[in-house]
């Protein structure tokens, strides 16, 4: 089954353009603000070298004292302009950063997370850390720097005026150095676009395969596998290092030349005014306002320089976050239930991984045993179960309807999939097992599970704080207090995967007994190969290569079938 790309609420694609557009128009107010702010402290500190000059020639050289006072003042107003409009340009910038990068680690939150599903899912999970982090706050960046070079096109813009009242060679100068210096960094900043991307994806790799090693080392010390993953971990930083490295080359090149031509620019307009003050073509104020300009320029011409390779930077990274929301989902359905049914699930023509053609029907209530000869089996099946995955062909109903036409979310109220392997969160044990339903009553979830003996293994019984996916219990109590968890969801179809693989065979007969009568007149589908389970089951169908061999009780299937007990006994 094809699944069509992702659209947002709107039902638009993204692109790395269109994330950007996302970007500044959900951060408009404050964009507007940093940028008449930080254009305000240009325009000011544009100023003052033109105050200083002409103070000099209408001041200090006629030597009229209340006219100098006059200018000191103006001088000290521009100050008080510079500090304020900074500080409040910078603030909003702040803000309009930040909240840019918020707005799109919520948008790739809500796509990670919604039922549908597959964003990410070829991704570690330390990979989606460094999309939510870094690549959302690079792109956010780019409207720091769009403020920056509005201001600095401001600042240009009156530094242009103002020569223009003093000398049209010195205008026409700074006017095609400017654009000179605009072109040519735009040119060298083009391969920057292509490093970042690289180096933002081994960035994520590295920091995908960190995540990992740490969830994953208490296992892999267990076998001795911490040394492989160590140096897989320290291969990928490396290469990451190297991206880093690369593109922060690509970087300081194309601000390196920025600053070079800004330089090149001040000497020729240095050059160039000293030559018309020594000619009498303009006054020393003029040559005092020409060559402050000159210098002030090199501020706002790096800051629209700084624009285009912030935006490289910037579109790499919004590349990599489009590529997440645009993920096709794993599965469809938009359509609601039209009512809770009893329970009742019936595959028809069923096809998915290695299965071919399954029609098999679970009965309202009944307690039904699968026992797959292959893992693929029963991973293909408890996927499209748990709504992961679509069948590829065929249908699966439940209570006469479609799960592939009802969105996930309807069909997972009903039909819950338990895996062996569930995680735990976090938090108490108690809290653990109500996190799938928060009023129920622990008492009969807890013995059915058989967690009743936890007050004297754990000192604080349900209590007990856990941390970070139940590391702190055995691997036993861990999977009973994931079962206590499904049982208290209580829902109508409850599927187990090799529930009781972790404990010893008198804990796993009475964990049966309790599941089945806690489950008394539900649907429960039972995926194992354990002989105590399934002897407890109504019904017990043999799932091998594909497609299903027979079907039966536990008893007579064990005297009857070879191929069973081979299975099951072996």
């Amino acid at each position: 089954m094809n699944a069509a790309v992702a659209p947002d609420s709107t039902g638009q694609t993204h692109t790395a353009a269109s994330i950007l557009r996302r970007a500044r128009r959900g951060q408009l107010r404050h964009l507007g603000a940093s940028s008449f702010f930080l254009s305000c402290h240009q325009v000011a500190e544009a100023l003052v070298p033109v105050t200083i000059g002409l103070a000099v020639d209408r001041a200090v050289a006629t030597g009229d004292g209340p006219s100098m006072l006059r200018w000191l003042a103006a001088l000290l107003g521009l100050f008080v302009v510079l500090t304020c409009a900074m500080r409040w340009g910078f603030r909003a910038n702040l803000r309009a950063t930040q909240g840019a990068g918020h707005d799109l680690r919520m948008l790739l939150a809500e796509r990670v997370l919604d039922p549908r599903g597959a964003a990410g899912a070829e991704r570690m999970p330390g990979e989606l850390v460094s999309l939510a982090t870094g690549d959302a706050l690079k792109v956010g960046m780019l409207n720091y720097a769009t403020a920056m070079a509005i201001s600095g096109f401001a600042g240009v813009g009156v530094a242009v005026v103002a020569l223009v009242r003093f000398s049209l060679p010195l205008t026409a100068l700074v006017t095609a150095g400017s654009v000179l210096l605009l072109v040519i960094t735009h040119v060298l900043g083009r391969p920057l676009e292509h490093r970042s991307a690289a180096e933002r994806a081994k960035m994520a790799a590295a920091t995908g395969l960190a995540a990992d090693l740490i969830a994953g080392l208490r296992v892999l010390k267990g076998f001795g596998g911490e040394r492989p993953a160590v140096a897989r971990y320290r291969s990928a930083s490396r290469e990451a290092l190297g991206a880093t490295l690369r593109s922060a080359a690509a970087e300081s090149t194309v601000r390196a030349v920025a600053v070079v031509l800004a330089g090149g620019l001040l000497a020729a307009v240095t050059l160039v005014a000293g030559r018309l003050a020594a000619g009498g073509s303009i006054s020393i104020g003029a040559l005092i306002t020409a060559v402050g300009l000159a210098q002030f320029l090199v501020d706002p011409l790096n800051r629209i320089t700084g624009f285009g390779s912030q935006r490289a930077q910037s579109l790499a990274s919004a590349g990599r976050i489009a590529a997440i929301l645009d993920a096709p989902h794993a599965v469809g359905g938009t359509r609601q239930a039209t009512a809770a049914g009893p329970g009742r699930l019936r595959f028809e023509g069923f096809s998915a991984g290695t299965i071919r053609g399954l029609d098999l029907e679970v009965a309202a209530g009944e307690f039904v045993g699968i026992v797959a000869s292959d893992p693929k089996e029963a991973a293909a099946l408890l996927a499209v179960l748990a709504r992961d995955a679509d069948p590829e062909t065929g249908t699966v109903l439940l209570d006469g309807e479609s799960v592939a036409q009802l969105y996930p979310d309807e069909t997972r109220s009903v039909v819950l999939v338990a895996p062996h392997d569930a995680e735990l969160f976090e938090g108490t044990v108690a809290d653990n097992i109500r996190s799938a339903a928060p009023g129920a009553e622990l008492g009969p979830v807890v013995a059915a599970a058989g967690l009743d003996d936890l007050e004297e293994v754990l000192s604080e019984g349900l209590r007990t704080r856990l941390l970070h996916g139940g590391v702190s219990l055995s691997g036993g109590q861990r999977q009973r207090v994931a079962l206590a968890r499904a049982l208290a969801a209580d829902v109508p179809v409850l599927v187990l995967h090799e529930p009781t693989t972790a404990v010893d065979s008198l804990t796993e007969l009475k964990i049966t007994q309790g599941v089945r009568q806690l489950r008394d007149g539900a649907s429960t589908v039972c995926v194992t190969s354990s002989p105590a389970v399934l002897s407890f089951c109504d019904r017990v169908v043999v799932l091998d290569g594909g497609v299903i061999t027979t079907e039966g009780t536990h008893e007579e299937l064990v005297g009857s079938h070879p191929r069973y007990r081979e299975l099951v006994l072996a």
